[in-house]
């Protein structure tokens, strides 16, 4: 096997998550991020070794039984580089696992790949998709339960705000959002845009409201610009505000860093192209 290089991208947090209904799964829509990648390189030799460029996104050990369970060992030295940082809801670890899948040369629907990924850690983002941003994924069972409209633009600026929140698989507690998915799917078959931004926005306040922090500045600054709605990491520390196509103001990444936010990101999500 000759050296390989993969490169899977990320998400930056997630238009929609909770509970669909009170005692329902934890189901999310995530916001794909072309701008935040992973790449992982593999160059072949004796043993097995795994390094994270300064990231700790798998042991060694995490990494040997992912692949033995894929059935597809790996002799030689992996190289992982990510542009999002751990914990940051912006799917490293996901990413990490589907990178090193592909390096291996496992041939595996994207359903096949994520209930790997739930073996290995017990809750995945559906990066394994394409188009992710058109399921409703349950995202500790790894099954997708909807199938979504298209999404029309936005144009998305954030970035980082506190600690690292890796997600834990056991974890439940997220608000219902049951009532905001048939308001979902009728505002993107109708490509309303701005009713979109502001179902995000509802999510985003439940879930800040239930798990913090409580001086998260992401609604203020979202009304400070003129941002359409916003958008979180509800596991991590990703902060995003969604626009209208063309109107991001200039002075908005400067506004984001003086508010503490890290690592500004800007993309452009859904629509075509």
């Amino acid at each position: 096997m000759t050296e390989r290089v993969v490169r899977v991208s990320g998400h930056f947090g997630e238009l929609l998550q909770g509970r669909i209904g009170p005692d329902g799964p934890v189901a999310l829509i995530s916001l794909p991020c072309p701008a935040l990648e992973l790449e992982a390189r593999f160059q072949p030799g004796r043993g097995f070794s795994i390094h994270g460029g300064g990231q700790r996104l798998l042991t060694p050990e995490r990494a040997r039984r992912f692949l033995d369970g894929l059935g597809r060992p790996l002799a030689g030295q992996v190289t992982m580089r990510a542009a999002m940082p751990a914990g940051g809801g912006a799917g490293a670890s996901t990413a990490a696992l589907v990178a090193l899948a592909r390096l291996a040369g496992a041939r595996l629907t994207p359903e096949a790949l994520a209930s790997a990924a739930i073996a290995s850690e017990g809750a995945t983002d559906p990066l394994m998709f394409p188009s992710a941003e058109r399921l409703l994924w349950a995202s500790r069972a790894g099954r997708v339960l909807a199938h979504l409209p298209a999404l029309p633009r936005f144009d998305v600026i954030g970035g980082f705000y506190g600690p690292p929140r890796r997600t834990e698989a056991r974890d439940m507690a997220f608000p219902d959002i049951a009532d905001l998915m048939e308001p979902w799917r009728h505002a993107a078959l109708a490509g309303q845009s701005a009713a979109l931004a502001e179902l995000a926005g509802i999510s985003a306040s439940r879930t800040l409201a239930l798990r913090g922090p409580d001086e998260d500045p992401t609604a203020e600054l979202a009304a400070r610009l003129g941002a359409a709605g916003l958008v979180i990491g509800h596991t991590g520390s990703a902060r995003g505000l969604l626009f209208l196509p063309g109107r991001i103001p200039d002075r908005a990444a400067p506004v984001l860093r003086e508010a503490g936010l890290r690592g500004i990101v800007r993309f452009r999500a859904g629509g075509c192209g």
